[in-house]
């Protein structure tokens, strides 16, 4: 039985339809085999929808049935070439994602990780600052040695010393920083600073004030020197028997307790002005001074290391003498306190880390002294030179022998208001 409509052979099938023939017709009964997603296909007969017939005139209908129905001829999706996906969609010939497009950048996960990462660096560069800084500290002073104290008052009361100690200098250094090659140390400044709740206070204790001389242990031997009422300059104290005595002493004479001990030499302070880039300051009156080897003219300038050590030790050109040196110290230590604060010292690590050496490996402290006890100092000065606090030299009423002597009334009171924590009212010259 011929299957071909009427007149046709299996042999011009091709001709008709192949060769585009003008009187082709459409088949009525042959179609395509249906391609069904999901699971396998019943077998013959178990329940197989009716094929759609194109030649009926209902094909495209019954196709889009079919497909509601789980049926696809897989055409329309790409499917038929194995592929999930048509061309560029997932799991498709062209790749995971659209043609085209990519998957926007987590930008909240990346913020997330830059944070973690600087934080991380932070914390670890503080820490290894720290322990580097800490380690510097030549904590060589022991104030368990000083005998019969006063009883700790409120805030906290530092003893700092500027001393004319040359150690580890050079011949030619000294040479230069007129230093001169005296043996042993004194004390070119002291300085007390109470750091408290009601405001912070700097006084200046001149090297040539009348002190009384206490019974005292010896720093070195141990043996007890008992006093005599013996009368001398503050600065001789620190001669005789070093940082011990200069505090027994002073506690002895003001009756107030000192809590920490710092003290730099003349080439801990050059090293200091000379690695943060020298200090710029205003001198109001110009003056020489052959045995400092200071040479300033009037007017702003910058001063390095060795013309700031001739600038706070000079008292021979001023008729004050070592009144006026005491001023010119505070002074020059509002200017280098400033200097060193600024966010072009602080956040640059390679003028920090230096300026920071110089200062911890020229220090000297007591041996409870930490770097947060440093740091706290160092920002009241900061703070009293810049207007924050009161800076002012010990009373004086007078002088006898050459000795500057205090105003015992205005001390006792000044002591009475650092001791109780109270906003200062006395002044000094």
């Amino acid at each position: 039985m011929n299957d071909w409509p009427e007149g046709w052979s299996g042999d011009d099938r091709g001709s008709r339809y192949g060769n585009g023939g003008a009187n082709a017709q459409p088949e009525s009964a042959r179609v395509m085999r249906q391609v069904r997603r999901g699971p396998a296909a019943p077998p013959q007969g178990a329940g197989v929808p009716q094929q759609p017939s194109y030649a009926s005139g209902q094909g495209h209908g019954d196709y889009t049935h079919a497909r509601q129905s789980g049926y696809d001829s897989g055409y329309s999706s790409g499917q038929v070439y194995g592929s999930p996906g048509g061309p560029g969609q997932p799991g498709g010939p062209a790749g995971a994602y659209p043609q085209g497009s990519r998957p926007a950048p987590d930008w909240r996960r990346r913020i997330k990780w830059t944070a973690i990462a600087v934080v991380t660096v932070l914390v670890v560069t503080s820490v290894s600052t720290y322990f580097w800084a800490d380690g510097k500290l030549r904590r060589e002073v022991d104030l368990s040695k000083v005998i019969d104290r006063p009883e700790q008052g409120d805030g906290t009361n530092y003893l700092i010393v500027g001393s004319d100690s040359r150690e580890g200098m050079s011949a030619a250094e000294k040479k230069e920083l007129h230093t001169g090659s005296a043996e042993g140390k004194r004390t070119d400044s002291m300085m007390i600073l109470h750091v408290g709740s009601s405001g912070d206070t700097l006084i200046s204790l001149p090297r040539d004030s009348d002190v009384e001389i206490p019974t005292y242990v010896g720093s070195e031997s141990g043996k007890t020197f008992k006093g005599t009422g013996r009368h001398t300059k503050l600065n001789a104290a620190y001669a005789e028997d070093g940082p011990t005595l200069l505090v027994r002493t002073v506690e002895y004479n003001t009756g107030l307790h000192i809590d920490h001990y710092v003290e730099i030499g003349f080439a801990g302070f050059a090293n200091i002005v000379d690695a943060v880039g020298g200090v710029d300051i205003t001198i109001d009156k110009a003056f020489k001074d052959k045995y400092s080897g200071a040479d300033f003219k009037a007017g702003k300038q910058t001063l390095n290391g060795e013309e700031a050590l001739a600038f706070v030790r000079t008292r021979h050109a001023f008729a004050a003498s070592d009144l006026q040196r005491t001023k010119n110290q505070q002074k020059f230590l509002a200017a280098l306190a400033h200097q060193v604060a600024t966010p072009s010292t602080i956040l640059n690590p390679f003028k920090f880390y230096p300026v920071m050496g110089a200062g911890l490996d020229s220090l000297i402290v007591d041996k409870d002294m930490g770097l947060y006890d440093l740091g706290s100092m160092f920002f009241a000065m900061k703070g009293v030179n810049g207007g924050d606090g009161v800076s002012m030299n010990m009373p004086i009423s007078g002088s006898s022998g050459g000795n500057l002597v205090w105003d015992k009334t205005k001390v006792k009171q000044l002591v009475n208001e650092l001791n109780n924590d109270e906003k200062v009212t006395v002044s000094g010259d």
